[in-house]
């Protein structure tokens, strides 16, 4: 929990008792209370001198140099804190600037002072790409699903790839808003790949950036009768593409992805960088059920959460729901919650034969009374039973891809 005595830094005696402050909490361990109370004061700061003249600290290069004088150090030497021999290189030019993590670790063993470290511009606490490995991108698999140019060697020029990619995502800002603002709460695959899951993220806002709907996007849509709405699309046999089109009314791209090696996701609820929400779904698995709940459920994020600002963004692997021995966070919950009532209102479901004898006739007939798809239906029993072989002729297996072009 973060110290609620924090407050905005306005003068020069409230920026110099903050980098005091700073300087206290630089040994703090990450998950603490300490931790979080020194990345909002670093963010606080840095606001501050974004407003005001630097106030007359030697730069951070300067005051590493000095020490490295009087250590009889070298640059190599500087890779153990720093990272690399090419980040060293790149922080003693000027070139990248210096993060929260190298700054503790430069304080830690060199005793550099804190509040020259972070006293200046430069310094970007948590800059998403200021720690970036571009190698570890997943170049080849990106280069194979057409995201990028299939150029001569593209694992060499990894860097300007991803760099590129995060621009046509919307910048740094989007893609730090999207991943970086402590989101520790996403249903993901405990064997998750990072980066795979960056470049899918920013991989689906560059592709909503390419062709954004006409109207824009006004907060508070997002309500349970509008998703009630969305779900009637289902029994359409284009429904997949009626509801693209629908939520395209409405300002919110759906954009269809393929997931990437090690990313175990269903969908995500993002926003793009003038505050419009962006759904965006992997179909790793190609039935009409998982569509629907997995559309409905990114849509509740954006309803109860992104409009409320109660998170950044939201990644999903639907698979995790209700799994034993994990942490769920109640966000989770709540979109899962408000999925299932719009496809199926919960007294519809109680009052229903299909749910005590689920007979092909009991599941089309509360599709029929509910005006959506028997798939909807179907999944439902099968997840509420544990028992995916159950109703399988009505799930709708390979029925979505195809609606979206993809093989």
């Amino acid at each position: 929990m973060v110290n609620s005595k924090l407050k905005p830094i306005r003068t020069e005696k409230d920026y110099a008792a903050a980098l005091v402050r700073i300087d206290a909490l630089m040994d703090a361990r990450p998950g603490s209370a300490e931790f979080d109370e020194l990345d909002v004061l670093a963010d606080l700061v840095e606001l501050y001198e974004s407003k005001h003249e630097p106030m007359g600290y030697p730069s951070s290069v300067a005051a590493i140099e000095f020490r490295m004088e009087q250590e009889n150090l070298s640059p190599r030497d500087l890779i153990p804190f720093l990272g690399s021999r090419a980040k060293v290189s790149e922080v003693l030019s000027g070139k990248r600037a210096i993060t929260m993590p190298m700054a503790r670790a430069l304080h830690e063993h060199l005793g550099i002072p804190a509040d020259v470290l972070l006293s200046e511009p430069g310094v970007a606490p948590g800059d998403p790409l200021a720690d970036m490995e571009w190698s570890r991108f997943p170049i080849n698999a990106m280069v194979k699903r057409g995201w990028i140019p299939d150029k001569l060697n593209p694992a060499s020029n990894a860097e300007e790839i991803i760099r590129d990619l995060i621009d046509r995502a919307g910048g740094p800002d989007v893609a730090r808003a999207a991943l970086y603002r402590k989101n520790d709460h996403v249903r993901v695959n405990a064997k998750m790949d990072p980066y795979a899951l960056k470049a899918w993220c920013w991989q689906v806002l560059a592709k909503a950036n390419g062709k954004l709907p006409r109207v824009s996007y006004r907060r508070g849509t997002v309500t349970m009768d509008f998703l009630r709405k969305v779900a009637r699309e289902s029994r359409s046999e284009d429904g997949p593409r009626q509801a693209k089109d629908l939520l395209a009314k409405h300002g919110i791209p759906l954009v269809i992805v393929q997931h990437l090696p090690k990313t175990y996701l269903d969908g995500a609820a993002l926003r793009l960088g003038d505050d419009r929400p962006v759904i965006g779904l992997t179909l790793r698995y190609d039935r009409i059920d998982n569509f629907w709940f997995c559309l409905l459920h990114e849509l509740a994020h954006v309803g109860r959460h992104l409009d409320n600002g109660q998170g950044n963004a939201f990644v999903d692997d639907l698979t995790l729901r209700r799994a034993e021995g994990g942490r769920e966070d109640p966000r989770e919950t709540q979109a899962d919650d408000w999925a299932e009532d719009a496809l199926i209102p919960e007294a519809a479901w109680e009052a229903s034969a299909v749910k005590d004898h689920p007979t092909p006739m009991s599941v089309m007939n509360l599709a029929n009374a509910l005006h959506i798809h028997p798939a909807v239906v179907a999944g439902r029993v099968r997840y509420e039973r544990r028992n995916y072989r159950l109703l399988s002729q009505f799930v709708g297996t390979g029925e979505v891809r195809r609606q979206f072009g993809m093989a």
